[in-house]
């Protein structure tokens, strides 16, 4: 385990004792701090992170590309610009987040003064995860900060070139009282997760993310979950095919399929299902090369992160093949470079293990259907996904999935593109998460809401015992005008 806490790094003989001390000199710090981390001073910490971030942008491409081949452009796209965007809408709008609101007075308290004033929560801990590791580690410190907290960061070992960049980039930027980098693997999360944070924004696996809110319920911590689940398309009989093909072949195979609202599996009906194939495959040829040959040549296709995990996905590939699945493209792999290429199955069943697993892995089924409503029973039998896309011209015909389906956001005509508009929430319901992140949404998930309520010329008092008959008849009234 590493620890990184900025130029004034501490270096204890026992790690544990190190961690812990991080964990109390930000606490500590914390409670200093606050009468001067204003938005002023809020900004200036964002500013300096969009430098490092903008000026290391090499390395930033460099990493990542040696933890899997990501290509630059993905790079820049999926990773850095999600975090700069985030910093200049966080900017804009801060001042306006931080003023403290008014609250109504209502007849039972008149005469009283109410405001709600956001207030940091303490120090906060961001698990991040290695699918998207600089983008998702750096997101939601954005929003710590701004809500004015401290924050410790556990980047994922599975990235390690990245993990490093991170712990670098905030060594570079940030006082260690400020922000720290914890690396390490499982048993470093394990560490983290016992001490008694005030929050804890965890992205991952909703098995994972289970073991985090245990961990939290001990401190009675909040948490904000980022996990995932089987993100379903549904295509309708009016869909612009080519639109549809192109938006989930982007949505699916970017970063190798390793996203957490990738499209997961595609419903299409069965009148348009053989042009949908034929359009997915042309797009997936244009796209990434029209043989597997080319698909490993071309800079724009990424890897699967690790040997385990390209196991995992070969492993699906093969469980459906041998019961008896269609391989309508791809499905070749080369464990060497831990590839797999864009693999199109139809012809699914219940008893393959890519019907039940989330699949986070550039594999595609495609499932025909003749009634919608079974499709909608199909979803609704399964935990709630994070994301779900439907494809149609026919705006009853969407509308009718939303209202009769729940999942963490809906895309319409398009897919992932929802994780970039900073003025929607993106978080999941139940199983596939719990709070909210970006813009407004984040800053509120790091903030307590402080309610403060101030006596003018109430008459509550009069309520007060000794209950008197003048105060037991007053209160009968009170009661009866306001129940």
């Amino acid at each position: 385990m590493n620890i990184h806490a900025g130029p004034n790094d501490i270096s204890l003989v026992d790690p544990r004792s190190s961690v812990a001390d991080v964990f109390s000199r930000q606490r500590k710090a914390g409670w200093a701090r606050r009468s001067d981390f204003d938005c002023k001073a809020r900004i200036a910490a964002l500013n300096r992170l969009r430098e490092v971030l903008q000026r290391r942008e090499a390395d930033i491409v460099a990493a990542l590309y040696a933890d899997f081949r990501k290509p630059e452009s993905e790079v820049k796209l999926t990773e850095i610009l999600p975090v700069l965007q985030e910093i200049a809408h966080t900017k804009r709008h801060l001042k306006g987040w931080m003023r403290p609101r008014r609250a109504a007075a209502t007849l039972g308290v008149f005469g009283t003064k109410a405001r709600i004033r956001p207030e940091p929560k303490g120090v906060c801990l961001i698990i991040a995860p290695w699918n998207y590791p600089l983008n998702l580690a750096f997101g939601p410190l954005v929003s710590a900060l701004a809500a004015g907290n401290s924050a410790i960061i556990k980047p994922s070992e599975l990235t390690p070139a990245t993990s490093a960049l991170i712990a670098d980039i905030v060594a570079e930027t940030f006082s260690p009282d400020l922000v720290a980098v914890i690396e390490g693997d499982a048993a470093a999360a394990q560490e983290l997760l016992a001490l008694p944070f005030d929050h804890i924004f965890f992205t991952g696996s909703p098995q994972v993310g289970k073991l985090v809110m245990e961990a939290a319920a001990k401190s009675l911590a909040s948490v904000t979950l980022e996990l995932g689940g089987k993100s379903p398309v549904i295509i309708g009989p009016t869909a612009n095919l080519k639109k549809a093909a192109r938006n989930i072949v982007w949505g699916k195979f970017a970063n190798n399929g390793q996203t957490c609202i990738a499209p997961d599996h595609v419903f299409v009906h069965r009148t348009i299902a053989p042009e949908f194939s034929e359009a997915v495959m042309a797009e997936i040829g244009r796209v990434y090369g029209r043989t597997p040959e080319a698909q490993k040549m071309t800079p724009d296709y990424c890897r699967i992160v690790n040997d385990r995990h390209f196991s995992r996905i070969a492993g699906l590939i093969e469980d459906a093949r041998a019961k008896s699945a269609r391989i309508l493209l791809g499905g070749q792999t080369d464990a060497a470079q831990k590839f797999v290429a864009p693999t199109l199955i139809s012809h699914i069943t219940p008893e393959m293990a890519i019907s039940r697993e989330e699949l986070f892995g550039p594999i595609l089924p495609i499932i025909e259907y003749d009634d919608v409503d079974r499709v909608v029973d199909q979803i609704n039998s399964n935990p709630k996904p994070l994301a779900l896309y439907v494809f149609d011209n026919d705006q009853a015909f969407v509308e009718d999935i939303i209202k009769r389906t729940s999942s963490g956001a809906v895309g319409v005509n398009l897919t992932v593109v929802h994780f970039l508009h900073p003025n929607l929430p993106f978080g999941g319901v139940n199983n596939s998460g719990i709070g909210a992140a970006h813009g407004v949404f984040g800053f509120r998930a790091f903030s307590h809401e402080k309610a403060i309520l101030e006596d003018s010329y109430s008459i509550v008092h009069m309520l007060y015992p000794p209950y008197t008959g003048f105060v037991k008849r007053f209160i009968s009234l009170v009661v009866k005008v306001l129940g």
